[in-house]
């Protein structure tokens, strides 16, 4: 297989199983029922939330069936603490924060890719053939003297050329010889 073409490969597949590992910590994040924000308001003058844990917009809580809810909060929504308060809501409050995973992609995505980048031109200017960074490379193949040499016997059964080349041979030979004669120089096929 093409080298470049495992090499990509290698990283589609390194591409795959990073998003599938986010993908896979965002569900276990997740197990909370979504709830709308309307019905989260709704279920606070009803009384029936016990209590919420308010993650900047994010709001998740425990109702008092003991069922687990997530909602967001507008941003422009006030007023949210002193209501919850009023019903006897247990609140909890959080500095937001990023999951580990999308920390630790941002911070060492960068770097990563810059490696991998590198570890790439550097196989690639390794390798030569019809590759990137591969300009300035000779394609000349070096010949050995072990390889078979063209001679006459190699060209049997075409007489007609052995014939002209003898010609041509004598020609070069004795040009003086055919000019006595009063013929033209030989030419290509046997005209003259």
């Amino acid at each position: 297989m093409n080298s470049t073409l495992k090499s990509l490969l290698f990283w589609m597949v390194l591409v795959f199983v990073g998003l599938l590992v986010w993908n896979f910590s965002r569900t276990f994040q997740s197990r909370e029922q979504a709830m709308s924000f309307s019905t989260f308001m709704s279920q606070v003058e009803a009384g029936q939330v016990s209590s919420v844990t308010i993650t900047g917009n994010e709001i998740s809580g425990v109702l008092k069936s003991n069922e687990t809810f997530q909602t967001h909060a507008p941003t422009q929504f006030e007023g949210l603490a002193n209501k919850l308060w009023d019903k006897g809501v247990l609140m909890n409050a959080k500095e937001p924060t990023a999951s580990p995973w999308a920390t630790l992609l941002y911070s060492w995505a960068p770097i990563l890719l810059l490696i991998g980048f590198w570890i790439f031109f550097m196989r690639q200017m390794q390798s030569g053939g019809n590759k990137a960074l591969s300009f300035g490379k000779s394609k000349a193949k070096l010949s050995s003297s072990a390889q078979k040499k063209v001679t006459f016997k190699d060209v049997a059964g075409v007489d007609e050329a052995k014939d002209e080349l003898q010609e041509i041979i004598e020609f070069l030979k004795e040009p003086q010889k055919f000019q006595k004669l009063g013929e033209d120089t030989p030419g290509p096929c046997g005209r003259r």
